[in-house]
């Protein structure tokens, strides 16, 4: 008797603790996740602010802050991981775009609101690597614990699924800007 209660309550504990485990795992993927997009939103605050800077100084660039603004937009209105993955990455190339136009405008380099705004875009741009770093490490974690055994068992068995990446897409998005102030 004993033993087929022992038969019957080791799997049941090995399960239980699995699920607990994958939901720990899928719960760290949504934290991460949140990080990004409070760092993104943060960004997306920035922008009108320094191209309003860069407006004053740099009015004939019209159509380099036009590409921010509506990258920006469509950064903001962007659904899913690969669609926001790709918002991002295109609003990054048209910051630096923005920023190779500040090259030709001495003034505007050391005009101070410019710095600062400058200063604050790098430090958002830093930490936003950092959380998408974590929430890379943490869709790893997690999509690793659903293809390994025996835990792939009681993944299935509740329906986890794999999360995306947060991917750079296409060349472009991976050359390192050259920002000179």
């Amino acid at each position: 008797m004993q033993l087929i209660l022992l038969i019957i309550i080791v799997p049941v504990v090995i399960i239980v603790s699995i699920y607990n485990q994958l939901v720990r795992l899928k719960n760290k993927v949504k934290n991460a996740w949140s990080q990004i997009d409070i760092q993104l939103k943060r960004r997306y605050n920035l922008i009108p602010n320094l191209v309003n800077t860069v407006k004053g100084y740099a009015a004939h660039e019209k159509e380099t802050l036009k590409s921010v603004i509506k990258a920006r937009q469509q950064a903001i209105n962007s659904m899913g991981i690969r669609n926001q993955a790709n918002a991002e990455n295109f609003l990054s190339v048209t910051l630096k775009s923005l920023f190779a136009v500040v090259e030709n405008y001495p003034n505007l380099k050391a005009n101070r609101n410019f710095r600062e705004l400058y200063e604050e875009i790098t430090t958002t741009e830093n930490k936003i690597a950092y959380a998408r770093q974590s929430y890379n490490d943490s869709v790893l974690n997690l999509n690793n614990k659903i293809e390994m055994f025996p835990s792939n068992i009681a993944a299935e068995m509740f329906n986890f699924k794999q999360e995306e990446m947060f991917e750079i897409s296409g060349n472009e998005e991976r050359k390192a800007p050259e920002i000179k102030i």
